[in-house]
């Protein structure tokens, strides 16, 4: 058994989730004996986990990667395809120029964007963006009018939600927005929460042009609701892992898309939501 068994529930549920987030999944057995006490204790944990919306329990364990209703936690998506992202915000800044209004959804991909925004060779411009991640980033930079998106905090996706966010997106028009989703497939763009969707589709409407950054991994994948047909976006980025057939299936739907360059440097490849 494990010394870590002598933790308290706060410091061993921390240390689990650690350990789920890089994993991605574990059973309750291995958490059992990795931490040195019982399943009942395990699963009271994993609920308690659960509950945060760190994890998602499955039959035998957790996992802390997406389902088709479930988004995962935005620690765990900040690890996952980090190449492919870097990729696709290198390749989105083609599209940004001084002077311009951009808006940002909550993903992690666009949060890549935010990353290279940070170091200030596109100025001036303003940022809008409803995610904690990014308005940390730009908070105070110079030459950047940062807009933060209001709204109820949820914490799995760390952004700003709900109604009052909907409603403070309506009232802006911006030259670019920048969007991210869990899933491509037959033409339509997919996610996997609702609360998260109205806002998406609040932002589409308020963009001049929409840029849509996927990973290879989102094509061929649906999730529970729909988000738009992708004729809404005037580009579809993708990284250079997408199949033949994949990017096949978006001209047949007339998707006008480019393949960005992934330097394998970057990091890991593990698939992850947006």
């Amino acid at each position: 058994m494990s010394s870590t068994g002598a933790q308290g529930p706060a410091a061993r549920q921390a240390a689990m989730a650690e350990l789920v987030l890089a994993e991605g999944s574990a059973t309750a057995a291995e958490l059992a004996e990795r931490f040195g006490v019982s399943l009942m204790t395990i699963h009271r944990d994993l609920d308690e986990l659960e509950r945060q919306g760190i994890v998602r329990k499955s039959r035998g364990g957790v996992t802390a990667q997406p389902s088709g209703v479930f988004e995962s936690n935005v620690q765990y998506r900040l690890k996952t395809m980090r190449p492919q992202k870097a990729a696709l915000a290198e390749h989105a800044l083609r599209q940004i120029e001084p002077g311009m209004a951009i808006l940002l959804d909550d993903s992690t991909s666009t949060l890549e964007i935010a990353r290279r925004l940070r170091l200030g060779e596109i100025t001036p411009l303003t940022v809008v963006t409803n995610f904690l991640e990014a308005i940390n980033l730009l908070a105070g930079q110079r030459g950047i009018h940062l807009m933060a998106l209001g709204g109820d905090y949820d914490r799995l996706h760390s952004s700003f939600l709900g109604v009052s966010c909907v409603e403070a997106v309506g009232q802006l028009r911006v030259d670019v927005g920048f969007v991210s989703t869990s899933g491509v497939h037959g033409g339509y763009a997919y996610h996997q929460e609702q609360h998260i969707v109205s806002v998406k589709r609040a932002m589409l409407d308020v963009a001049a042009r929409n840029v849509l950054l996927v990973d290879h991994t989102k094509l061929g994948r649906v999730a529970l609701h729909r988000v738009a047909p992708l004729s809404r976006f005037d580009l579809l980025l993708v990284d250079d892992g997408a199949s033949p057939e994949a990017l096949r299936d978006l001209d047949e739907h007339k998707v006008r898309h480019e393949v960005c360059a992934t330097d394998p440097r970057e990091g890991d490849d593990r698939a992850g939501a947006t």
